[in-house]
């Protein structure tokens, strides 16, 4: 997977998979990892997937109906390059923390439905269900950050308490914090995002 790999200052640290929004790229969200925690490695990867020219992580068939199959494979294809990522670059597999934001958030959200030991947490911004009517690996031990707009046209507010409840509900350890915005990324759930990076 095309991919940057920048080596933090910490070894201690997790290391940040950072996963773009539909049609964003593996750049666009390094300034963010640097607002998270500057010390910490960071793996930015860009989606395989072409939607119009647009990169995603995953096929859907419409807006908010995804292709459950390949998300599946897509799934898989990411869980084995951060294994593949660890060994070649040197960083602790079992301590990766994601940061998506939409499209990026639910790949991130289909690691930890999918693979047990895929994260230690994760950061999502404005994420979906990315599947349902499947059991859940147990979560214990992970720690999940959700950012959710109250008048997200893509993402109701339903939905974000959905997949909380699923999440919680597999054991893990939940935040989820409103804005009363839409779909964009602001930078004040990226600040509270970094006060729970904080926590942990």
């Amino acid at each position: 997977m095309k991919h940057i790999f920048n080596k933090g200052q910490n070894p201690t640290k997790p290391t940040l998979l950072m996963l773009h929004g539909t049609g964003g790229n593996e750049l666009d969200l390094l300034p963010l990892a640097g607002r998270i925690d500057d010390e910490a490695n960071v793996l930015s990867v860009r989606g395989n997937v072409l939607e119009n020219g647009m990169p995603r992580f995953f096929r859907r068939l419409a807006e908010g109906v995804f292709d459950e199959e390949d998300l599946i494979f897509r799934t898989k294809e990411l869980n084995d390059f951060l294994t593949e990522a660890a060994e070649k670059y040197e960083f602790d597999r079992n301590n990766i923390i994601a940061i998506g934001y939409s499209n990026g958030a639910n790949i991130a959200a289909s690691l930890l439905f999918h693979f047990q030991n895929a994260l230690k947490g994760a950061i999502l911004h404005h994420p979906m269900v990315p599947r349902r009517g499947i059991e859940l690996p147990d979560l214990s031990g992970k720690s999940v950050f959700i950012a959710a707009g109250t008048n997200d046209p893509i993402c109701s507010p339903e939905e974000s308490v959905e997949l909380q409840n699923l999440l919680v509900k597999a054991n893990a350890n939940v935040e989820l914090r409103w804005e009363n915005r839409g779909h964009q990324l602001t930078i004040n759930e990226v600040e509270k995002a970094r006060e729970w990076y904080l926590k942990l």
